[in-house]
Parts: C-alpha cells; structure tokens; sequence
C-alpha cells in the first residue's frame, strides 16, 4: 500500500507540473503531513506498562484542478504495532467538486460524514485519542471487527451550507453519503451500501448542534458454526443502525464538545486482518447487539496561542449496561512550542468495570510536528 501512496503521489505531481507549464489546468501541488511521538504509562494492576511509541506519520499531497475541484491523497505509517507489515497505508484518496457552497460532491476514500469528532486530525483533537464511543462507533477500531479504517470508507458524498446571515455566514450545513461499509483499501461483500449523513445548525459564530444518522451492514466472506453446529462458508452481512447528538463550540483558544453515539446491531468475534483458518464470520454474540457512550470536553486558555488546560470524561459501554462500562477522567496541559510544534500531555484515572480491579491510571504525553 505505501508503494500504490508513493507511485499516486508522484504521479499528481509530475502532471500537476506539466500542466502548470501547459497552462494552469492543475495547481501546484501542496505538500504536507505531521507526525506524534509519544511517551505511555498503564498502571494497570498486575499489567503494568511504559513504552516510548511512534505513534502516526502522515504524508498528504493535495491541490486543485481547473479551480472547481480539490484533490488530496494521504498515506499513514505507524510505529511499534503488531502489524508492521501492512501499517504504510493509504488512508486518503478523493476528488471533490466545490463550484457551489450549497452543493459540493466528494467521491474516493475519505472521512465518514458521522460526529463532529471523527474529521479531526489527532494533533487538533488535543487528546491522548479520540473519545473511546467514537473510536468504537465511527470507524477507527470498530465493535463490528472491521479492520482498522482511521474513520473512514470507500464512497460518494454532497454537502453544502445554506441560508446565511446578514454577514454571509451559514447558518445550516447538511452532509449525505453512500458508502461500502467495509472500510479503507477494501472492497464491498455484500452489495449493500452503508447510507450516513449528518445535518448541523450554527446559531452563533463558533457553535454548533448537530445530529446523525448511520444505515447499513458490515460483511465478511468466511465460514461460521450455523445453529446445527455445521461449518458454513460464505457471505455473513451483519445490519448496523447508529445515530449521534453533537454539540460543540469553538474558537481560537476554546475548545468544548460533547456527543453521545448508540449503536444498534452485532459484530464479528475476529478482526479482518486475523488468519483464514479461524472461523472469521463467527458472530460476537457475548458482546450484544447494542453499545453506546458518551463524552464531554473542554480545552481553555491559560495563554493564549500558547498553553492551553485542558478535561475530558469519556465513557463507552460495550453493551449498552453499566456492568460493560469503561470510564476515562482525564486532565492535562498542551503547550504550543510553534504554530507547527506541540507538546501535550494528561493524566487519566480509569475505571473499566469489566476487570476485576476496576481502577487504574494512565500518563500520557505526546510530541506533535507538523510541516
């Protein structure tokens, strides 16, 4: 897959140089990307931990062609993983058609239209990770086993804003896609089409509140034990319902958010990337049909463009019961070196009700750099 980025990337920039010679038909192209170093402490009872981790490296090229379409492609690399092999990865690979502000068409690879949070790239989060009910519920490490997509599918996508204020800015803003509904690098097994979209209202500049909706299904083509205790081969499509209550405000300095997410509809035991000779169709029935959570934060000046405080709670109950949640209170502190250079780091005290010895603590702290 990196060698599918690098060949991609190479060959926008050689036509994009050909065509500025020709007469402008492509921009430039724009280089950029960043990478997080990270240092991570678990004193979990009986496992504990501490490991220095390359955490993410992000290369993306990206430009405009004929001034009414935006492209970009975006290749990851991870560190420290158990999936070495097959960590370089494409992540981003889309056209977007942008004459219109009401109506803007996106086909390729890209973000899912589902959450505020999703679209956020990790340094701009602000935390240690992204809110355990969006990394669960939105397409990063996803209850249904796919594999991991970093919140993102294979589809075609409008969006736009109407109805501005005397200013000009919108104030509604609608967003629809059909997708595989298998995630990154992967084509679709069931024929099916995974319906998302999110339609969001913004009152005042810096705010807004918003809601989703998710309708689809997640494949595998593998073998599972059917009810008579036979091995089956074949297609197993699993349906999902999930829906999602967004609210944030935003500026500068601030940062607060909150959004609860529900999840309707089974997973897989195994993920995508584990090995063919396990039953990889068996359903997670131990786990149950349904999961939710929720998360609440607030990122604040105390200098401003410079060192921000920063809290997060964030639950995610695995089946929609207070005996499967897992709880993060987490505080912290990120310093602005450089626009394009950040240090962040928290604390968090845990309590994971699905372990014996609920409580534990985790340190987290990260170097971010971008260029």
């Amino acid at each position: 897959m990196n060698r599918l980025f690098i060949t991609a990337a190479l060959l926008l920039a050689a036509v994009a140089a050909g065509a500025q010679k020709a007469g402008s038909i492509v921009s430039k192209p724009k280089f950029s990307g960043y990478f997080l170093g990270q240092y991570q402490a678990s004193l979990k009872d009986g496992d504990n931990s501490n490991s220095f981790n390359l955490r993410m490296a992000r290369v993306s090229v990206g430009g405009r062609i004929m001034d009414d379409f935006e492209y970009k492609i975006q290749g990851q690399i991870n560190g420290n993983t158990s999936t070495l092999g097959s960590s370089p990865r494409l992540v981003d690979l889309f056209v977007e058609w942008q004459k219109y502000s009401f109506l803007k068409i996106k086909a390729g690879q890209f973000k899912r239209p589902f959450t505020f949070e999703n679209p956020m790239n990790p340094i701009d989060q602000g935390f240690m990770g992204y809110a355990q009910v969006v990394n669960s519920l939105s397409g990063f490490s996803d209850r249904t086993g796919e594999h991991s997509s970093n919140g993102r599918d294979i589809g075609i996508q409008i969006q736009g804003d109407f109805i501005n204020d005397a200013s000009g800015r919108p104030l509604v803003h609608y967003q629809a896609g059909v997708f595989n509904g298998q995630g990154i690098n992967v084509k679709d097994v069931d024929n099916r089409k995974d319906i998302i979209g999110g339609l969001w209202v913004m009152p005042v500049k810096g705010l807004r509140i918003g809601a989703f909706g998710w309708v689809g299904s997640h494949a595998r083509n593998g073998s599972w034990t059917d009810v008579d205790g036979r091995t089956v081969s074949g297609v197993r499509s699993l349906n999902q319902y999930r829906y999602a209550l967004s609210a944030e405000y935003k500026d500068a300095d601030w940062q607060i958010r909150s959004e609860y997410i529900h999840s309707t509809g089974y997973g897989f035991k195994t993920t995508y990337q584990q090995s063919a000779n396990l039953k990889d169709a068996e359903v997670n029935t131990a786990a149950g049909n349904k999961a939710d959570g929720l998360y609440a934060l607030c990122i604040a000046p105390i200098i401003r463009g410079k060192l921000r405080a920063k809290a997060r709670y964030d639950l995610y109950r695995r089946t929609a019961e207070w005996s499967g949640a897992r709880t993060q209170y987490e505080a912290g502190l990120n310093y602005l070196i450089h626009k394009n250079l950040e240090i962040q780091a928290e604390y968090a005290f845990i309590n994971d009700r699905a372990l014996d010895k609920h409580n534990y603590s985790m340190v987290d702290v990260e170097f971010c750099v971008r260029f």
